[in-house]
């Protein structure tokens, strides 16, 4: 279990702590009223802890607290490590940004993109732009989710058991030709949609490495960094320490218990979804953000060299578009307006657009359940964010953290 405890104080690293205590105070409310079951949270300044606060129940029913051994569903935060995973096969000579998808996933190589008419019944025509890998990492594939409820293509793939998953009797490589065979929403590198594309980008890295990606991320990532807790499946001996899942009640708004997306002890999933798979912990995740601060580098293991977490964490969106203007719309919490999106990350190009008093720079990203994290590499802060509330828009749990731990800098 990675031990998290705080290493500094607050006034070593410019920071109030009176100020910070805040933080507490504010998401204290949501689990008093109801609104969320408990969270637990992190702020670390210059690789030093500065804050750990926990709060509430990891487990309503139960009478279980959160602490900092629980263990969360981290979904889409599982995006950055899948997308650090390809860049290390990058790094090695192994794979072009520029390489079509079909190079690895040959049922890739007949994608049709929706023209018209309904799910029912799509016009669809041949693609004009192969989808490449660089549009799999910046979600400008085509590719969609079944959960948007946006498109007719959302649609498709509710029809055929693509909606916060995939037919039960699928694997990776099964899904990911079922993603294949479903129209696009629009043509590669033409615009942004949040989507499947980084669970095919592990599909790829499993055809690459030769190395299933539970494989690859334990031997390759989880081993190295010494993130004990991270896995696809639940370990038997740890069902104690994993919270519940919760959804707000239609009725009152409180967290109603939903267990529709309960991990099986001690079985390994048959999808191993590099889009949000994984399950980790507080501690965990934030030696992870540490080497991403760190330019790919933690106590002497380096993943990736410097200039790569550099090129992955700016905006690579054509035109350096932001998300408001590039993207379709998905349900958030948060502007997305002087936004832009890297290689996994979502980057802020423009604080005063975006409406935020985090630095220009700072790159991010967030799970379904609510939790979130951001590393802001000029002010040298990680901020991690753990509850298990779905989905993620119900509460503006997000922007209030920002604001939260930025006016508790004080240097």
């Amino acid at each position: 279990m990675s031990e998290v405890k705080v290493e500094v104080s607050a006034d070593e690293v410019g920071m109030d702590q009176e100020r910070l205590d805040r933080i507490e105070r504010h998401f204290r409310a949501y689990v008093d009223d109801g609104r969320l079951p408990g969270w637990s949270v992190l702020v670390s300044r210059a690789n030093k802890v500065a804050y750990v606060a926990t709060y509430g129940s990891s487990d309503l029913e139960a009478g279980r607290q959160v602490d900092e051994a629980t263990l969360f569903r981290i979904f889409s935060m599982t995006k950055p490590i899948t997308s650090v995973a390809l860049m290390m096969l990058y790094e090695e000579g192994l794979v072009e940004l520029t390489d079509p998808v079909s190079k690895y996933i040959p049922s890739f190589a007949s994608c049709r993109v929706f023209q018209k008419g309904s799910s029912s019944a799509p016009v669809t025509v041949p693609v004009q732009e192969d989808v490449r890998i660089w549009h799999l990492l910046t979600h400008t594939s085509g590719l969609t989710y079944g959960f948007h409820y946006a498109h007719p293509c959302d649609a498709i793939y509710r029809m055929r058991g693509y909606e916060w998953g995939v037919p039960a009797e699928f694997d990776l490589a099964q899904a990911c030709d079922g993603f294949a065979s479903m129209p696009l929403v629009f043509e590669p590198g033409s615009e942004w949609n949040y989507s499947v594309a980084t669970d095919v980008v592990g599909r790829v890295v499993e055809v690459i490495s030769g190395m299933t990606l539970d494989e690859f991320f334990r031997t390759r990532i989880f081993e190295p960094l010494k993130m004990n807790d991270t896995h696809f499946l639940l370990p038997e001996e740890d069902v104690e320490r994993m919270a519940a899942l919760y959804i707000p009640s239609p009725s009152t708004g409180k967290a109603t218990r939903f267990d529709g997306m309960s991990p099986k002890p001690g079985v390994r999933p048959r999808y191993l979804s590099g889009g949000g798979g994984l399950i980790s912990s507080l501690g965990d995740y934030h030696r992870f953000t540490q080497m991403l601060l760190n330019e790919g580098e933690l106590d002497g293991v380096r993943l990736l060299g410097s200039r790569t977490v550099e090129y992955m964490t700016v905006n690579h969106l054509p035109g350096n578009a932001d998300l408001t203007s590039f993207g379709r719309p998905i349900f958030a919490e948060t502007s997305y307006n002087g936004v832009g999106f890297g290689l996994g990350f979502s980057v802020v190009m423009d604080p005063t657009a975006a409406k935020t008093s985090a630095s220009a720079g700072q790159f991010a990203w967030g799970g379904a359940a609510s939790t979130t994290f951001w590393v802001d590499p000029l002010e040298e802060i990680t901020v991690i964010f753990m509850t298990q509330l779905l989905p993620s828009s119900t509460y503006p749990i997000r922007p209030q953290l920002a604001q939260l731990v930025y006016q508790a800098l004080v240097d």
